[in-house]
């Protein structure tokens, strides 16, 4: 039996713009995590510190991540989305923005928190960015949908700590199945890595469209 996706509780500009707030600080935390010679005490320390602000926040609890009411498409309003959401410290976050041909392009940069190689992105962090990015050009050609297939093509290591750049655009569409394709590119404009992907969208959404 098909389902109408849950509703989620919306924030307001204030407690929306506190909360982006403390995920950014919580994504420096972060880094800091990664990257700190404090030493075992003081690292303890922290971690005891931290452990009373999690439970803090832990008081009152939502049953899912909100949404924000501003935005055109769904993908807009999910602030907690692991790629591009300001309010998850998990993503980037990585801002995208899609042209009138329905090209969805953006700008990042990725720290220390995501590498694998040394010095050079993990490539299920590429293959994560790509996922979203393509997903949201699916969604631009007026057919959304979830993702069925997605390949991926590592043409040359992609660099951590400079500004990179994404885009995607939907090629064709067959009844609920969308194609895709994008890139990402280091700051020499030289393509790092390339995907494919098809997303169909569930018959639920069309049933209730």
């Amino acid at each position: 039996m098909s389902t109408i996706p849950m509703e989620r509780p919306e924030l307001g500009d204030d407690e929306a713009a506190a909360l982006t707030g403390l995920a950014a600080r919580v994504r420096e935390l972060a880094e800091a995590t990664v990257l700190t010679a404090v030493g075992t005490a003081e690292a303890a320390a922290v971690a005891a510190e931290i452990e009373a602000l999690t439970a803090r926040l832990s008081a009152g609890r939502r049953d899912a991540p909100p949404f924000v009411p501003s935005g055109e498409r769904r993908m807009d309003r999910q602030i907690g989305n692991p790629v591009t959401g300001a309010l998850n410290p998990l993503a980037p976050p990585v801002r995208l923005r899609v042209s009138s041909d329905g090209i969805v392009r953006g700008e990042f940069t990725l720290s220390s928190v995501y590498e694998g190689p040394p010095s050079y992105v993990h490539g299920g962090v590429s293959a994560m960015v790509l996922d979203q990015v393509l997903g949201m050009a699916a969604a631009a050609s007026g057919t959304p949908g979830m993702t069925a297939t997605l390949e991926t093509r590592y043409r040359r290591p992609t660099p951590l700590g400079v500004p990179l750049s994404v885009e995607a655009k939907a090629s064709r569409v067959e009844g609920r199945k969308v194609y895709a394709s994008g890139t990402i590119c280091g700051p020499d404009g030289r393509v790092t890595v390339e995907a494919t992907a098809m997303f169909i969208m569930p018959q639920r959404f069309v049933e209730h469209s």
